[in-house]
């Protein structure tokens, strides 16, 4: 599939509605991570073209390589296929609940899809931080609002399908979904994307005049405006709700965070004066050692000074007993 963002979005079409070989091989080459498209692209086309196939093969050098957006896109769409499926659902239930005017399952199917477009928007962000994409709020914006379109085209009689998206799209005007609810035509895409199955190419397909809503179709535009506006009402009240319980935490955090600065403040204190007494204390200790040292070097020459005394004394006793003798 390809898309136009100011357009409607294109479709890859199927001859026959028979899913070729070839067709697999497209979904394949939009299932690759984004760095290898072009160059798987080019080996495909290569192979159709050696097969003979010269109008696969330029068919599928016409397929454009997806925005990162689109890419991730595609890829919730082959890779978490259960939760797209549930947001195309929400987009089928919410026109089932036009049709029937019952303003409050259009709200219980605006609720269903706000949901399930916010674990989307969760898997997207891994699928994009595991490819190496910096999934920027820019980025975020753009791949809800593309889920979202394609939610509302699949509620649509000729809604496009999901897989092989190379841009951003945006979802349809309320006229369209107005025709829709109302009993009006719906005014069909442009099918002008390279069909990939031969032998045909696709056609453009010409825009209808929009037909004028009955009475009875205005009444249930006013009521799905009324619903919207409602869901949006209890969305705000629930962001209200949000951001004051954001600013309590705030709050809470910014007080730990001041307990926490000061007991680190009078911890570092505790440190400085646990420093300077072991300093004081080493100092004291080197002190005490210089001076047990000194004295030791003192009770050395005190008994080399004895024994000097000594060995005086034994000479003169001796003398003296000498002299005695004599």
């Amino acid at each position: 599939m390809t898309t136009s963002r100011k357009g409607k979005p294109n479709l890859q079409v199927i001859a026959g509605g028979a899913k070729s070989k070839v067709e697999d091989d497209v979904d394949a080459l939009f299932r690759l991570p984004l760095s290898e498209f072009i160059g798987a692209r080019k080996t495909l086309a290569t192979r159709l073209k050696k097969e003979g196939r010269a109008g696969d093969a330029d068919h599928v050098k016409a397929l454009a390589k997806p925005s990162i957006s689109a890419w991730t896109v595609n890829q919730l769409y082959w890779h978490h296929r259960e939760s797209f499926d549930r947001l195309l659902a929400t987009g089928q239930r919410f026109r089932q609940a036009q049709k029937g005017g019952k303003v409050g399952d259009m709200r219980e199917a605006l609720d269903a899809r706000r949901d399930v477009l916010s674990q989307l928007s969760d898997l997207a962000t891994t699928l994009l931080q595991s490819a190496g994409h910096n999934p920027t709020l820019e980025m975020m914006r753009r791949i809800a609002t593309t889920l979202e379109a394609t939610s509302a085209y699949a509620s649509l009689p000729d809604g496009l399908s999901a897989g092989r998206l190379t841009e951003d799209i945006d979802p349809p005007g309320f006229d369209s979904l107005a025709s829709s609810v109302a009993g009006g035509s719906t005014p069909k895409r442009n099918a002008e994307a390279a069909r990939v199955s031969p032998p045909k190419k696709a056609v453009s397909a010409p825009v209808k005049p929009q037909q004028k809503s009955k009475p009875s179709g205005e009444a249930r535009l006013k009521e799905v405006r009324q619903a919207e506006l409602a869901a949006a009402k209890v969305s705000l009240q629930e962001a209200k709700r949000s951001l004051v319980a954001a600013r309590a935490s705030v709050q809470s955090l910014e007080a730990a965070q001041k307990k926490a600065d000061a007991e680190a403040k009078e911890g570092e204190k505790h440190k400085r004066e646990a420093e300077k007494r072991f300093k004081d204390a080493a100092a004291a200790s080197l002190e005490a050692t210089l001076r047990a040292q000194r004295i030791m070097l003192e009770v050395e020459r005190a008994r080399k000074s004895l024994n000097d005394a000594k060995h005086t004394v034994e000479q003169a006793s001796s003398e003296l007993e000498s002299l005695f003798r004599g």
